[in-house]
């Protein structure tokens, strides 16, 4: 059995495992899961159900918490196994017992199913957390006890963060924590990924939370602040009258280099900023970041990409135009150092100019984890880069009188 025997015992309601990379927090998830629908004690006296399945996307509920090889499929006993028919994003057991997944990108898709229990993975990275959880608390409303088990790597973000100050308030019981190290399932991890990745990245800001579950909070000496991102995030946006994309490429493509940085973001017309996507993508090729980024620039009917050429030169827009010659590339040259291009950026967040349009965490991670001396892992910063070039665009930058739109 995973840990505290899938915590079958105590007058809970929210069952928070934070794990590291690796830990075994799918593996504990699905076997919950399993111990709920078939009825085993000390988890589940008799089957429960209906269970709702929650994760970031859908294909993240289908490849991984249902299909991985660490998935629900995975744990059952062939005479056990549920059908797991896709076309519905449903499991039927044989006992009668059903689950269902669900998008945390759609929070509205929880509105009306009802259920007696839900398992929620990598909360953590949810972009609209708050609206997706309150969904789902709605319908968690049958059965005598209905229970949630919450898998993630921490992130503090404000949901994770409640969530864990319930646990230590005692509030009736309401939420349990348990953590998982990335150590404690070594047996079960590739004695390389155990050389490089553990080895490289043990003791640092980044290893304490994707390694050992830490909850790590914003460097002292980090530019940005996450809890001033928080008290100005929306959970949409007005009319904007710019949208641009910008793109930070990478100087190669193989697995060390670093990533391409893409992100999104818009000025309304009283001259507020929108961060509306991050979309970085990690040791690709130039034809894959390109395609990524024009991809999201037509999603979001874009005024132009903005690109900085000091890697690749006159590169970085022929293999833009590759993918798309009718996108409008503005290449951008830096001549200062990453904190003196990040710093303008700085004062528009304290000035409450800049919004985040949902959760972006890998980019928040990033922005309250980057100090003069850079990241405290020494990665190249490169979100925060595009999100820089971004918004140096909109608001940093003479422009005509642009169109207006909504998004």
């Amino acid at each position: 059995m995973p840990p505290g025997s899938l915590e079958g015992t105590g007058d809970w309601t929210t069952w928070l495992l934070l794990g590291g990379r690796g830990a075994g927090k799918t593996r504990a998830g699905a076997e919950w899961v399993r111990a709920m629908a078939l009825g085993i004690p000390p988890v589940a006296g008799r089957p429960v159900g209906p269970i709702a399945l929650v994760a970031e996307t859908l294909r993240d509920a289908r490849d991984v918490m249902v299909e991985g090889v660490s998935g629900i499929l995975a744990v059952h006993r062939p005479s056990e196994r549920p059908d797991w028919i896709s076309s519905r994003g449903r499991l039927e057991w044989p006992n009668g017992a059903i689950a269902q997944v669900f998008s945390a990108e759609d929070p509205d898709s929880l509105r009306g199913p009802q259920f007696a229990a839900a398992w929620c993975d990598e909360l953590a990275k949810w972009r609209y957390a708050d609206a997706a959880w309150d969904m789902l608390q709605f319908g968690l409303r049958l059965g005598e006890k209905p229970r949630q088990m919450v898998t993630t790597t921490p992130r503090p973000i404000p949901l994770v963060k409640r969530l864990i100050e319930d646990a230590g308030a005692g509030k009736g019981g309401a939420t349990v924590v348990t953590r998982m190290k990335t150590v404690d399932n070594e047996r079960n991890l590739a004695p390389s990924f155990l050389d490089t990745v553990v080895g490289r990245y043990h003791g640092t800001r980044l290893g304490r939370q994707e390694l050992d579950a830490e909850l790590i909070e914003d460097r002292p000496d980090a530019l940005f602040r996450r809890a001033l991102i928080d008290r100005h995030r929306v959970s949409g946006g007005p009319e904007l009258a710019r949208i641009v994309v910008a793109v930070d490429p990478p100087a190669g493509s193989s697995k060390g280099s670093a990533a391409c940085g893409i992100v999104a973001a818009g000025m309304s017309a009283d001259g507020s900023l929108y961060v509306l996507a991050d979309e970085t993508l990690a040791a690709a090729k130039p034809q894959a970041w390109a395609a990524r980024a024009v991809s999201l620039y037509h999603r979001l009917q874009a005024d132009r990409l903005v690109a900085e050429v000091n890697q690749g030169g006159d590169m970085v827009a022929a293999v833009i135009g590759e993918v798309d010659p009718a996108v409008p590339v503005k290449p951008v040259h830096a001549r200062r150092g990453k904190w003196l291009r990040a710093e303008p950026v700085a004062a528009l967040y304290e000035q409450g100019r800049v919004h985040h349009v949902g959760t972006l965490p890998a980019l928040e991670d990033e922005m309250c984890d980057f100090a003069v001396t850079g990241l405290s892992d020494g990665r190249s910063p490169d979100r925060l880069d595009a999100l820089v070039w971004a918004l140096s665009e909109l608001a940093l930058t003479p422009r005509a009188e642009p169109r207006v739109r909504r998004i």
